[in-house]
């Protein structure tokens, strides 16, 4: 089930509210010996994520669909930019000694113990998770508020959270995007694909900056350049892989002109990017690399569009 994004502010009872991780979306699944942990594109992660695979092994219940994020922590907020330290990891046991700790925070369950729960209200199903499943260690449970909605979203801002996430409390689960999931944001920020870069200047190593765009239908719509938010490391790294990815005319839909030393991708990769706003034109404002999203696919990423508010 994946959320909407709202500039709505004024929410009634009948909603409660989560603090919005900025992880990786993780659907676990047991059934007697067999475990496995998938991305929102079915990556398989148990390897990535081994610890988390144990501690769901323990579970009391052998029979189970889950659904949360995993993340890691920097300074007591969670950070894309250091999971992305263990996202490329397939060695279970590399990925064990790896210095980046990760939780599972898991806030709905799906099936269990051979029943489909998708059915129940979301209150119900949330009251069933906290009851079946043992919480600690690697595994935890997504607390959430029944009220005040709006100074709950004040206070993740002033903390420098991602946002939070509203949820009708009566609402079943649904496998596709609903307005019954509310995402509200404390900023700007979403994924974009990369269609190009330009050449490094000066002292620079890689490549200047990254040319993203979004889908629109069959069109790849060209959103701007994003140049800052990047180490050395990054850079060499990021510039290898899009070598093996050009192509020679421009993906981008549109009369969009180029500086030279452009070059040009197969619009393949998706990036987290941060920005403040988009502007008139439809570029962004400010924008910052934050990491690569390997659970995403690039045809599925849009530009988002804030539902306009609502009061109830």
């Amino acid at each position: 089930m994946l959320v909407t994004l709202t500039d709505r502010r004024v929410f009634g009872p009948e909603w409660l509210f989560e603090r919005k991780l900025d992880g990786v979306r993780c659907i676990s699944f047991r059934h007697g010996e067999e475990l496995r942990l998938l991305s929102r594109n079915k990556q398989r992660l148990e390897n990535t994520y081994p610890e988390v695979a144990d501690d769901l092994a323990a579970q009391p219940s052998d029979d189970f669909v889950l659904d949360g994020e995993v993340v890691a922590f920097e300074q007591g907020r969670t950070s894309f930019a250091r999971l992305q330290q263990r996202s490329g990891i397939t060695d279970p046991d590399r990925a064990r000694q790896s210095p980046v700790a990760v939780r599972y925070y898991v806030f709905d369950v799906l099936h269990l113990d051979g029943h489909d729960t998708r059915a129940l209200a979301l209150r119900s199903r949330k009251r069933l998770l906290r009851s079946a499943f043992a919480f600690g260690g690697h595994l935890r449970f997504t607390n959430h508020r029944n009220t005040d909605g709006e100074a709950y979203l004040d206070h993740a801002c002033e903390n420098g959270w991602e946002g939070i996430i509203a949820k009708r409390a009566d609402s079943i689960y649904l496998s596709r995007r609903s307005t019954n999931w509310l995402k509200l944001k404390c900023g700007g920020g979403q994924e974009l694909v990369i269609g190009g870069f330009t050449d490094p200047r000066g002292s620079r190593v890689g490549f200047g900056a990254l040319l993203v765009g979004y889908f629109r239908g069959d069109d790849f719509v060209y959103a701007g350049k994003v140049g800052t938010g990047f180490d050395d490391r990054t850079l060499r790294e990021l510039r290898d892989r899009l070598e093996g990815m050009e192509v020679s005319r421009s993906p981008f839909a549109g009369s969009a002109r180029f500086e030279r030393g452009t070059h040009f991708v197969k619009p393949e990769l998706v990036a987290e990017v941060g920005f403040t706003e988009w502007t008139r034109e439809g570029m962004l404002r400010h924008p910052r690399f934050l990491g690569l999203r390997a659970d995403k696919s690039a045809r599925d990423i849009v530009r988002e569009q804030p539902l306009e508010p609502k009061r109830m």
